[in-house]
């Protein structure tokens, strides 16, 4: 049976002062939450293994990450931070890619109060840096911020790239385009793959559908096809709007539809060859 991998999820040690995006408009999120945590939900949803994302922007969360990696095999790969844009980004480099479980980098560029950020020549340069190494980067942006995406894309040809949460777009105003648009012109770009991720958080986490998520999840799929497609969990985030096992119940039977093979490449195929995961038996 074909490995299932949730592409995308966190873990910490909460405290306000490293987490302050985890407000009081999100307060179950302010606690721990453990590879044990983890471990429970994966096994109640059957999924053989995951991927680690940075959820704060220091080195010593993504050694933090990498180490739970190492202790934890059903943590297969980290994306971790890095100075991306910094003088010292090299150096930091080179020790990152010692780790083996290490598979790709972030910056939360959503985040940031300069809206072309993802263009900045420094930011450019560090990107250039990685292509030797084979490491994924991952996009994190919301939906307004997808022509720079775009232009940011085309200046990297040969890099992999992976647009977290499908960009974000405005699912509780029920807004598709001009998202829609820019999500098609960007899928035209065979080096980029999409997580399909976070997108409760975006809706209305009380009252949101399966038929309201319907018309994002259409657009995904048929711009980028189910094998540049992964499934995430967003946990804990996702846990303000939706259960763990839950989510991918949903996306089971939202892609019940398709071929074998492409529920396959979906639910574990693609993660695996793009982070060159190794999944234990």
């Amino acid at each position: 049976m074909p490995k299932r991998i949730d592409a995308h999820h966190h873990l910490w040690r909460y405290s306000p002062e490293e987490y302050g995006w985890i407000d009081s408009s999100i307060t179950p999120l302010q606690r721990d939450f453990t590879p044990a945590d983890l471990a429970a939900e994966m096994r109640e949803a059957k999924i053989d293994g995951a991927i680690a994302v940075q959820a704060r922007q220091s080195l010593e969360e993504t050694y933090d990450l990498l180490a739970l990696a190492d202790e934890n095999s059903f943590i297969n790969a980290v994306v971790g931070w890095a100075p991306i844009a910094g003088d010292d980004f090299a150096a930091s480099l080179e020790k990152l890619t010692a780790q083996p479980k290490l598979r790709g980098l972030r910056h939360v560029i959503q985040a940031e109060p300069d809206e072309n950020f993802i263009l900045r020549p420094d930011f450019n340069r560090g990107i250039d840096a990685l292509l030797p190494t084979g490491l994924v980067y991952e996009v994190l942006i919301y939906e307004r911020h997808l022509p720079q995406a775009i232009q940011f894309v085309d200046a990297h040809p040969e890099q992999i790239f992976v647009l977290d949460h499908i960009a974000k777009p405005r699912i509780r105003e029920g807004i598709l385009s001009p998202w829609r648009e820019r999500i098609q012109e960007l899928a035209q770009r065979e080096n980029v793959c999409c997580k399909v991720s976070g997108m409760v958080t975006e809706a209305d986490w009380k009252h949101w559908t399966e038929d309201g998520l319907k018309p994002y999840l259409d657009t995904v799929f048929e711009a980028f096809g189910p094998k540049r497609l992964m499934m995430g969990s967003d946990w804990p985030v996702c846990l303000v709007g939706v259960g763990y096992r839950a989510w991918f119940e949903l996306l089971e039977r939202y892609t019940a539809g398709l071929s074998d093979d492409e529920r396959a490449a979906f639910s574990g195929g693609t993660a695996s060859q793009v982070y060159k995961l190794k999944v234990a038996n």
